[in-house]
């Protein structure tokens, strides 16, 4: 199901029920998994693999070499996961040889219209990215996040999971996991305990992260004591040591 006026390149590998729309172009060394649907005009360059049951809206452009002067034309590549959501106008960029050396996105991801996902980037699964949020080089969200419209995120950073960053936020720290963040430059505002709610986490579990928020970000203690006194008081929940461990990893400092 290729419209005969899309460029397919011979090196490519689409298999079964994948849709290409009209005008789009597919690069050479591109793997489309099935029933994928590339919408017009969309561009899949060079060493991207899609995988199955992921919508690619027109105008896409994915797999583009990265907007950094350090990148010298290696093989990198875009590796995209299962039942994806991409809409008009979003830039996906394949990656440095950098650290990962790779650009990553997971599965069952809506990225709206004009996002800019950087070099580098890894994302998680069940991410929503609104219109117009843009991560830089080297950001890495965790599962369920949800980055607000217009919203930069700075390169380094990461995005924990279950986390809102509200609209035209400017994000240069880590936001850490199970929080609501908003702001140039971006703040936290409590926990996130719609979408806690939402997605059916216990009252037990909210109540120890609620206890722990409390101690980290509203207690008079040093960032070391206030961490030893929650992993001493709460007791052991995944998510509070998640919360904890995330807050422990940050090398650029998280939004408080």
């Amino acid at each position: 199901m290729i419209h005969p006026t899309a460029i397919v390149s011979p090196d490519a590998q689409l298999e079964e029920g994948v849709e290409v729309g009209p005008y789009a172009i597919i690069g050479s060394d591109v793997k489309i998994g099935k029933n994928t649907i590339i919408g017009p005009h969309a561009f899949i360059d060079d060493y991207t693999h899609i995988g199955e049951s992921c919508h690619i809206f027109q105008f896409c452009s994915i797999g583009a070499p990265p907007q950094d002067l350090k990148f010298g034309g290696e093989k990198t590549r875009v590796v995209i996961g299962n039942f994806n959501t991409i809409r008009e106008f979003v830039t996906i960029h394949r990656s440095t040889a950098a650290d990962i050396g790779v650009t990553i996105i997971g599965d069952h991801n809506l990225i709206m219209a004009y996002c800019h996902v950087a070099h580098n980037c890894k994302l998680g699964n069940r991410i929503i990215m609104s219109n117009a949020a843009a991560l830089a080089g080297h950001v890495h969200i965790e599962d369920y996040a949800i980055v607000g419209p217009m919203t930069g995120v700075h390169q380094f950073c990461r995005i924990g999971g279950h986390c809102m960053i509200g609209g035209a936020s400017a994000v240069v720290k880590d936001v850490p996991p199970y929080t609501l963040a908003q702001g140039n430059h971006a703040k936290l505002f409590g926990l996130n305990l719609i979408g806690l709610k939402r997605r059916n986490f216990s009252e037990n579990t909210i109540r120890a992260l609620k206890e722990a928020y409390r101690i980290i970000f509203r207690s008079d203690l040093i960032l070391e004591a206030a961490v030893k006194k929650a992993q001493d008081e709460i007791e052991n929940i995944p998510e509070v040591n998640h919360f904890i461990k995330f807050i422990q990893e940050s090398e650029r400092g998280f939004c408080r």
